[in-house]
């Protein structure tokens, strides 16, 4: 089971995964906002380090954040977003010190919204609420 958990209010990170569920070809993930039950639910089952600046990426029951998180989701991608897998040729301080420059400047950069929007009835499949 590959589980991608993210800030449901944050625009850039919905726009992250409209996108991945567009070159996620095989469905191989499944997505669930930080703030729904189910996200509450797999926060305190797999303990897990809640900031909301961090896409949480659960492969196998195994945990990876930040720019680790990304990586192995590009592995599982199809077209150019593979491209993303190769960030582990850059060292993990710096890779994560970009990642949580942007982290940091989301809401500013892209904005945020009230609450989670409502996914459409298509994507609603790869959801966990």
């Amino acid at each position: 089971m590959n589980i991608i958990l993210f800030d449901g209010v944050c625009n850039l990170c919905n726009k992250l995964v409209s996108f991945l569920i567009k070159y996620d070809k095989n469905c191989i993930f499944q997505f669930s906002p930080l703030q729904t039950s189910a996200g509450e639910k797999l926060i305190h089952q797999y303990h897990l380090l809640n900031d909301n600046k961090s896409v949480i990426l659960i492969k196998d029951g195994i945990v990876l954040y930040k720019s680790d998180a990304i990586i192995e989701i590009a592995k599982k991608m199809t077209g150019w977003p593979q491209l993303l897998k190769y960030g582990y040729l850059f060292p993990k301080f710096l890779r994560d010190g970009i990642y949580d420059l942007i982290a940091k400047n989301r809401y500013y950069l892209f904005g945020k919204q009230a609450s989670c929007p409502i996914p459409s009835e298509e994507a609603k499949k790869r959801y966990l609420l």
